[in-house]
């Protein structure tokens, strides 16, 4: 073999030796560079501190206290006269009654939450983490109230039962029974959406 033939040899297989190591370098580098980009991705997810994270969860928060439109009730008197009427949110399952009007800073005059028990027994309120007064009324599976309690004490652990059995509760605003002189042993029709 003559000598420049050797040499082109060698350069040839210098040449693939050159190419396969910047081959290998650069998927080295592609990897390394994924990997980042993972890890950063990854450490991203905590967002505590991402001001964009923040209010969607300001968001998603201020929706969970927002009245949502689920059905309608009438007060009715004890002899049949209509009285009034409001829009209500129900809170049936045990998440619902226990978050009840926490933390909402206001509500309609013509709203409330309406409190459905699988069971008629007697029932029990509080006031903790509620931010307005309210009228509680609680009503027996023949649609009577039985007992009302006015003008809650916001922020309180005071109990306020019903001191008879009730399947369901209405709360509504604070002076609501007396603008439109609900009383004990008055009636309510109420239906779901």
């Amino acid at each position: 073999m003559s000598k420049n033939k050797k040499s082109k040899t060698k350069n040839l297989k210098s040449e693939k030796e050159s190419k396969k190591s910047i081959s290998v370098y650069l998927i080295g580098g592609i990897v390394i560079v994924i990997l980042a980009a993972v890890f950063f991705m990854m450490s991203g997810n905590d967002n505590s501190s991402s001001p964009q994270t923040d209010y969607r969860r300001s968001n998603q928060e201020s929706d969970l206290y927002k009245f949502k439109k689920e059905g309608e009730l009438s007060f009715n008197s004890s002899d049949g006269e209509f009285l009034t009427s409001i829009d209500i949110e129900i809170a049936e399952t045990l998440q619902e009654r226990a978050l009840g009007l926490m933390n909402r800073d206001k509500m309609d005059e013509k709203q409330g939450m309406f409190f459905i028990f699988p069971f008629e027994e007697e029932q029990s309120f509080w006031m903790r983490n509620t931010l307005i007064s309210l009228d509680m009324i609680f009503v027996n599976s023949n649609n009577t109230i039985v007992k009302i309690h006015k003008n809650t004490k916001t922020q309180s652990d005071q109990s306020y039962p019903s001191n008879a059995p009730a399947i369901y509760v209405v709360e509504v605003i604070a002076g609501f029974t007396d603008k439109y002189n609900i009383k004990e042993g008055d009636k309510i029709v109420w239906r779901r959406f």
